[in-house]
């Protein structure tokens, strides 16, 4: 394997989305990443959204350079088997509920005994402390009481959620970022390794900007506010002639000026009121109504092409068939084009960041279940006749 990971060996004994994706997020990178599965159905994902023949779409992206071992935990046998792979790992990720894995003698304690060096990456709703660490803890209610939901809507509406598993896809970001950090340590020498404790609500509430001391401080709520960035403009998103929409950010001093300009405009560009972010974020209605009177009276692409004229930040808004058709996208490498199983061959988005020296890459799409099993048992050194055992007494499949 190449990539800046290449010789980190990572184990995910993990379900659904988070530590699925940051486990994904590391093969991608040359991690070695051997996935745990339950034998019979597997990852759940395996049937989650749409499918193609049988088998959901969403699991070739999220298991893409993984090797699958359909594994009972339930079986002596098989928790003696993710011990030996522990013994030499690098990193365990897993989002079982805090305690699972104690149940099953697979506790920190245990762990770190049998494997000093080991990072063991713990992903909840809530966290492996505090009085809600017991709580069912799923990305959506991570989204909830982290903040986010509360000020996503419109104004006086709903609270509303993002169309993707939001809370979940951040909580595999620091897990991974996390993980790297520990790694760090333990390579270059500084000690060993350490529990990353990651729980979906304190993922989503990092990311909540100033709510904090602006509450304490001022006792300010921030509300649901649309498409407008709260406290800051002008940054809104505005409807065009012919029935589309561009977000516009024209909130710093120059761009703003160099907006009010565009939109002809010029009275609002002078007025000193509005020369800093304060005061143009006092008047934000009025200020929004002038830009939402110039777009309205255009189609989008002259919108957009006077904007990028003028150096202002603008784009319309994506649905998926836009990304796919975009030449910045495509030139980015950012959709790939990717063969399932049986031939067919498929868009997949491409890899996130992008490396100079060791860039990211895709070896293979998300495997069968229990595809790799003889392969990764066979390098702990058992022979066929000891994997017929197992499979046999049903600790392996």
């Amino acid at each position: 394997m190449s990539g800046p990971l290449a010789g980190i060996k990572v184990i995910e004994i993990g379900a659904l989305i988070a530590a699925p994706f940051a486990a994904r997020l590391m093969a991608e990178f040359g991690a070695d990443v051997i996935k745990i599965e339950a034998p019979g159905d597997g990852d759940p994902i395996r049937k989650w959204r749409k499918l193609h023949n049988g088998t959901s779409l969403w699991w070739y992206l999220q298991s893409r350079n993984k090797r699958s071992i359909a594994l009972n935990l339930k079986s002596a046998d098989g928790i003696a088997i993710v011990k030996r792979l522990l013994e030499d790992a690098d990193v365990l990720i897993e989002n079982m509920k805090p305690g699972a894995l104690e149940k099953l003698g697979l506790g920190w304690d245990v762990l770190h005994a049998l494997n000093p060096k080991l990072t063991m990456v713990r992903i909840s709703g809530y966290g492996q402390t505090g009085p809600y660490k017991d709580r069912p803890g799923f990305g959506a209610i991570g989204e909830a009481m982290g903040g986010i939901r509360y000020t996503t809507g419109e104004a006086g509406g709903v609270p509303a959620r993002v169309g993707v598993s939001l809370g979940d896809s951040l909580a595999s970001l620091h897990a991974v970022m996390g993980a790297l950090m520990s790694v760090l340590r333990v390579k270059t020498g500084q000690g060993d390794g350490q529990v990353v404790d990651v729980s979906l609500v304190e993922s989503v509430f990092n990311l909540m900007e100033s709510l904090v001391p602006e509450y304490d401080l001022l006792g300010h709520v921030r509300e649901r506010s649309g498409g407008a960035l709260p406290g800051i403009a002008p940054s809104n998103t505005y409807p065009t002639r012919d029935g589309a929409y561009v977000v516009i950010a024209g909130n710093s001093n120059p761009i703003y000026k160099r907006l009010m300009a565009v939109i002809g405009r010029q009275d609002l560009a002078d007025d000193p009121q509005f020369a800093q972010n304060d005061g143009r974020a006092a008047q934000a209605a009025l200020i929004d109504a002038a830009i939402a009177g110039w777009t309205s009276r255009h189609p989008i692409e002259r919108v957009l092409a006077e904007l990028e004229a003028a150096d202002v930040p603008a784009g319309r808004i994506y649905s998926v068939a836009d990304i796919v058709a975009d030449p910045h996208y495509q030139a980015r490498d950012m959709i790939l084009r990717q063969t399932l199983p049986d031939g067919v061959e498929v868009a997949m988005p491409g890899i996130v960041p992008k490396l100079s020296a060791t860039p990211g890459a895709v070896r293979w799409q998300g495997p069968a279940l229990g595809e790799h099993t003889d392969a990764v048992l066979a390098q702990l050194g058992m022979t066929a006749a000891d994997i017929a055992r197992l499979r046999e007494n049903g600790a392996v499949q």
